[in-house]
């Protein structure tokens, strides 16, 4: 188990480019895989592992290699040195990693993993309003789940394959999965593995995407022929899911403010052959007004914090700020309050989230209720999921049923 130069240079590269210019961790991983088309597979784990490894534990290695933001190139080499010492890496006699003080950064480590937001390596803020929110035991331990790595989840296409087929077609390039219980159409990779390469992929076989979201589509009670409207539709992982659920039969409208979110969703489409979908962007307010009790089942993915998701968006720990929560809150009441209205009486409403805070979920469904275009629901049930339960993404969504006019 050693070192080597070119995986290590563009690991400290594509960290100056995600701590000091801002850009997205998985971006920048894609972007960095590229790079020398020699590399096997066990090089690109490398590579990937490491940047993410050393993005969550950011504030931990920090502290421990004694570096303070914004970090130079000497301070991101101390950082991977940390990282490679509590990885139990031999120190190759580089210039750059001359003088690590083996003994000093274990005593350290062990030092601060005392202290939760050490150990956890998170903002303060952020382990505040966690402990305010779910307690400090829950917290703890949620927020301890949340720093393991995401497994990949596949959701099979059952517009185009089977489970059982899909399996077997991945057994055959030797990609292993694993069925989930009480989840149809969820495979669990065994091991990473590079599966946008397939060719089932290709073909539309599967997408990626996490058990805990894959149970919306089940959760709305979309079924064959109806009027669905995903209001929230993004790059389109839960409209692909409907549109498989319904068979391609009825109408799945899916919407956002951003085209671009729709460019892509309309490609995953044709390649997943869910040929079902309108799309519309939300230019004004006419295109809500104009669905307006006219649709069976409606979904609210609405936007949030993103605490749910950490494992798989290390570097949202410090892009999130609280400001932008608070913010987040008052969009999260306005999106209830206006797409709740396109609902017909006696259709159902899911509001999710992949958050685990109470006030953008529970507390935002009981505010909504009291409003008086809440009135006109009831509540039916709600799920909350968290990280420390399942191993995957922590999540929470609501089903409200549309009152029948009298």
């Amino acid at each position: 188990m050693r070192l080597h130069r070119n995986l290590v240079y563009t690991t400290i590269d594509s960290l100056n480019a995600i701590f000091n210019e801002g850009e997205y961790a998985d971006k920048v991983v894609a972007r960095a895989l590229k790079k020398d088309k020699r590399w096997g597979s066990s090089d690109r784990k490398f590579v990937a592992e490491t940047i993410y490894e050393v993005v969550r534990w950011k504030r931990l290695y920090a502290e421990i290699a004694e570096v303070k933001e914004p970090f130079n190139r000497e301070d991101l080499w101390r950082m991977f040195a940390v990282w490679a010492v509590l990885r139990g890496y031999p120190i190759p006699d580089w210039r750059q990693l001359e003088g690590t003080p083996e003994r000093k950064i274990k005593g350290r480590f062990d030092e601060l993993s005392k202290i939760r937001k050490m150990r956890e390596s998170i903002p303060d803020w952020m382990d505040e309003l966690g402990v305010k929110e779910l307690g400090e035991a829950l917290w703890t331990k949620e927020i301890a789940a949340q720093n393991q790595p995401a497994k990949v989840i596949l959701r099979v296409n059952t517009l185009k394959t089977t489970k059982e087929n899909l399996r077997s077609l991945l057994m055959d390039l030797n990609i292993e999965t694993e069925s989930l219980k009480d989840q149809p159409d969820a495979l669990v990779l065994k091991e990473r593995a590079n599966v946008f390469l397939t060719d089932a992929f290709k073909e539309g076989m599967f997408e990626v995407q996490d058990a805990s979201s894959q149970l919306v589509a089940a959760f709305l009670d979309v079924q064959p022929g109806m009027r669905v409207v995903d209001t929230c539709a993004g790059a389109g992982g839960k409209t692909l899911h409907m549109a498989s659920l319904m068979q391609n039969k009825g109408q799945l409208i899916a919407m956002d403010l951003y085209e671009s979110k729709l460019k892509q969703l309309k490609l995953r489409a044709k390649r997943n052959g869910a040929f079902n979908i309108e799309y519309r962007i939300i230019d004004t307010t006419k295109v809500i007004k104009k669905l307006h009790e006219k649709a069976d089942r409606v979904l609210i993915d609405a936007p949030c914090s993103g605490l749910g998701v950490l494992k798989r968006n290390p570097d949202a720990k410090w892009k999130l700020q609280p400001e932008f929560i608070d913010n987040i809150k008052k969009v999260q009441a306005e999106v209830l309050e206006n797409y709740s209205k396109i609902v017909k009486p006696g259709g159902k409403l899911v509001y999710a989230t992949c958050s685990v805070l109470p006030s953008e979920n529970q507390e935002q469904i009981k505010r909504f209720l009291a409003t008086e275009t809440g009135k006109t629901f009831n509540f039916v049930k709600e799920t909350k999921i968290l990280a420390q339960e399942t191993g995957f993404d922590g999540f929470y969504m609501a089903l409200l049923e549309r009152k029948k006019e009298i």
